[in-house]
Order: C-alpha cells, then sequence, then structure tokens
C-alpha cells in the first residue's frame, strides 16, 4: 500500500515538473491573449545582407524581450509580438509587393530600412488598409512627404553634411572625389555632399559611383577617382563593401582623408580593415562608444555574437516605442491612433529600454533622439559637434 502510495505521489511530483517544463518551453506569450505580427521588408540576401540583418536582430532582441516578460497590455488583453521578415534585396519594387503581401495577412506595422523602398511604399500606408510605416533612413525626403503614417527612425543626414566637409576640407584640402554607392539613397547622398562641399569653397571630380549591392572589386572605380588627385574621398552604403573601397583606395597610396555615409559603421568597417586605414575619416560615432549603451552593448552581444550598431539599436528602441504607443492608444490595429501616441509613448519609455537619448517624436513623426558624428585619428574616435535639424 505504502508502495502504491510512493508511486501515486512520484508520479504527480514528475506531472507537476512536466507541466512546469511546458509552461516554460511555450514561453510567456503562450499565455497572451493575443498574438500581433509585426512586418519587416528588408535586405536580407546579396550585397546589403548584413545591413538588412542587423535591423532584424535589432526588431528581433526587443520583441524575444518583451514576450519574455508577458508581453504589454493593450486594453486590458495581453499581448506578444511575432516578426514576419521578408528579404526584398535592397530593390524598391520588391518592397511593395512584400508591403502588400503584409498588409493583406493583417498586418499594420511595417518596418523597412532603405529610403528607396520607404519613398516607393509610402504611399500605400494611407489606402486601405493603412498601415504604420517604420522607417529606418536618414533620407530627408521621408519627411517632406509629410506622410501622416510614417514614423523616422534616424536623424535627417542633412545634420552630417556642413560639419563633415568643413572637417575634412580643414584638415586635407578642398579637392573631392566621389565613389560612393547608386542606391536612390546614395545618389542623393552623393548630391548632397558635392553641394555642401561646392559651397564652402572646394571643388568635385568626377562621380565614380559604383552600385555596393552587387559590385566585388572597387579597384578600377577607386584608380579612376584617384587619378584626378583628391584630398578627399566621399565613400557609402553598407559597412562590408565600403570598408573594401577603403582598403582599395589605401593600397593604391591614398593618403588623404574619407567622408563617410552614414549607412557604414566604423565599428563594422574596422573588423574587415586595420583601423589605420580608418585613420582621417569622419563618420557616425559607434554604438558602443556613446554614454550609457554598454548593458545594450552587452546583451545584444550575447545574444547575436556580433557588434551592435545603430541599424540594431534604433530599430530595438523604435520597435518598444511602437509597443508602448498600443498600449497608451488602447489598440494593437489602428495605425493612426498608434501614431498619434508615439511621442508620448517616447517620452515614457523606459531607461532600461534606451539605448540612446530620446526626447520624443516630431509631429512630423521624427524621432529626437541623441546622435553624435567622429573623426578617427591615431585609431581614436574624436567627438564632432553638430546642429541638429529636426521636423
Amino acid at each position: 500500500m505504502k508502495q502504491l502510495l510512493g508511486n501515486s505521489s512520484r508520479q504527480q511530483r514528475t506531472g507537476l515538473k512536466l507541466a512546469s517544463l511546458a509552461v516554460a518551453l511555450l514561453g510567456a506569450s503562450a499565455l497572451a491573449d493575443k498574438v500581433v505580427n509585426i512586418g519587416y521588408s528588408g535586405p536580407l540576401s546579396g550585397g546589403a545582407a548584413f545591413y538588412g540583418k542587423d535591423v532584424q536582430s535589432g526588431l528581433d532582441m526587443a520583441i524575444n524581450e518583451m514576450n519574455k516578460a508577458g508581453g504589454v497590455t493593450v486594453k486590458g488583453e495581453k499581448v506578444t509580438f511575432k516578426l514576419v521578415a521578408l528579404d526584398d534585396r535592397y530593390l524598391p519594387n520588391e518592397t511593395a509587393t512584400n508591403v502588400k503581401r503584409l498588409t493583406s495577412q493583417g498586418i499594420d506595422i511595417i518596418f523597412v530600412p532603405h529610403a528607396g523602398g520607404i519613398l516607393t511604399v509610402q504611399p500605400l500606408t494611407t489606402r486601405d488598409p493603412e498601415f504604420l510605416l517604420v522607417a529606418y533612413s536618414s533620407e530627408p525626403k521621408i519627411l517632406d512627404a509629410k506622410n501622416p503614417l510614417t514614423f523616422m527612425l534616424p536623424p535627417r543626414y542633412d545634420n552630417y553634411l556642413q560639419p563633415f566637409v568643413s572637417t575634412q576640407m580643414k584638415a586635407f584640402g578642398k579637392k573631392l572625389g566621389m565613389v560612393g554607392t547608386t542606391s536612390a539613397y546614395g545618389k542623393q547622398w552623393g548630391e548632397a555632399i558635392m553641394g555642401e562641399w561646392t559651397k564652402q569653397g572646394g571643388t568635385v571630380g568626377t562621380n565614380n559611383g559604383v552600385d555596393y549591392a552587387t559590385t566585388v572589386d572597387y579597384s578600377s572605380a577607386v584608380t579612376k577617382a584617384l587619378a584626378e588627385k583628391p584630398d578627399v574621398l566621399f565613400i557609402g552604403g553598407p559597412s562590408q563593401p565600403t570598408a573594401l573601397v577603403v582598403k582599395a583606395a589605401r593600397e593604391q597610396g591614398f593618403k588623404g582623408g574619407f567622408i563617410v555615409m552614414d549607412q557604414a559603421k566604423f565599428e563594422q568597417m574596422d573588423t574587415i580593415v586595420p583601423r589605420s586605414y580608418l585613420d582621417g575619416s569622419v563618420g557616425v560615432l559607434p554604438t558602443k562608444e556613446f554614454a550609457g549603451t554598454q548593458v545594450f552593448v552587452a546583451q545584444y552581444q550575447r545574444a547575436y555574437k556580433k557588434i551592435p550598431t545603430s541599424e540594431a539599436a534604433l530599430n530595438y528602441m523604435g520597435m518598444n516605442v511602437v509597443a508602448k504607443a498600443m498600449e497608451l492608444a488602447g489598440t494593437t490595429d489602428d495605425a493612426q491612433a498608434i501614431r498619434g501616441q508615439l511621442n508620448a509613448a517616447a517620452k515614457a519609455l523606459p531607461q532600461s529600454k534606451t539605448v540612446y537619448k530620446m526626447l520624443g517624436v516630431s509631429a512630423a513623426g521624427h524621432a529626437d533622439a541623441e546622435f553624435i558624428i567622429a573623426s578617427v585619428k591615431n585609431g581614436v574616435y574624436t567627438k564632432l559637434r553638430v546642429k541638429t535639424v529636426l521636423k
């Protein structure tokens, strides 16, 4: 009899352990009342794949943390999230196809991380079905469109023009060579930098831009640019190919400076080329160099085994702001109501979810977040002062 009771007791304990294990394996999301899909269309293959996957990992990290904590509460209902990511290969027409596919699945929040795709799908946001477009690009035209359902995360790139040009012209000279990427975003950046360079009294050589998404060997384009004996080269696109442009220039004997478009990140470039090759460059300060980012950097590196950049950090913050806006708006599917609460949500973002200092979201839908640019000298980053343009 005692043996039977003992067996029964052991079976009950085993059953409880198995039940507890099942709950743990399912995670907090299994206990939620509702799962909300979040859309993402970005380059997950091709030359810009590393860039697109950095954005994706920032979104993943935010969603995983929220789900592990039990989700968020929207109008009394427990909500968790699932990321639905589609590859658009950095091609705007494929972005549009992906967005239509995502909205047909009832997805009301979609992240897109490149200007060509963003500008292509902005007109779709206010059609039926409406959706909130979370834009990761610094292209000013995104804000100029005055789209009521766009939330733009990074600073406008026209913040960088004056300090980049004045710093490099003073340090190296007045002749600029052009070897930037020929994406829609790259072309706009190139035109803007050429305009600022001539405005400050410099001269610009032939534009030898190439498609960073498809080019493998940059030697020919660099050779053409260096034949005009520039003091400074404008370069930039995704980090990995940008580093190869630097490598080609230094190996051909270029001793001048680089203006590095904000899409390329120093912290990724110096894993491909020696830090000494980056001396004399101006660009965006690495995320790990910002005050207060240490916890995020450590957690991200543990989870993804790679260097966190602003692609990951700003999209991590953006996802958290959107989730908080849903709580404040009391809805997960009314894009206009969620958009209307972004400013309050950004201001209410807890310190634990804040990588960069976030002051709010402007009436135009632009995140008012801290940003810092820097020059590289003897392997050390020196912060540059800038005047922020916010709309």
